[in-house]
């Protein structure tokens, strides 16, 4: 399992309540395609968070990277209304920082050692 880590705060005119439903339709629509294994939106509580994390967290699962670019692919295709939710969701951010994880130590047992 990977996993797609956004921190997001969104633009000050922003409602939270429907940057929610915008996201819960945006990755509704990722999940019945098959492009992820699973998502959760959370936002910060009690404004408990260090200097440099963000409002929202949004984590998508993905089994393999592999269904990260069928996700990519998908929203590039013309005939579902990926681009609509891609766009509602995005107007309502100010910032966002990604980064990509998986489990540590590697299921596999294997890490991969590189000189550059």
């Amino acid at each position: 399992m990977n996993l797609y880590h956004c921190m997001i705060d969104l633009k000050p005119n922003a409602n939270p309540l429907a940057f929610a439903h915008a996201v819960d339709q945006w990755m509704g629509e990722l999940m019945a395609a098959g492009c992820l294994s699973g998502w959760r939106l959370l936002r910060r509580k009690l404004n408990l968070a260090g200097p440099d994390c963000r409002d929202f967290l949004l984590e998508i699962e993905v089994a393999e990277l592999a269904q990260l670019d069928a996700a990519f692919y998908y929203l590039a295709l013309t005939d579902h209304d990926g681009e609509r939710r891609y766009d509602a969701v995005h107007q309502m951010i100010d910032r966002a920082e990604f980064g990509l994880y998986r489990p540590f130590p590697d299921p596999a047992g294997k890490e991969r050692l590189a000189i550059l």
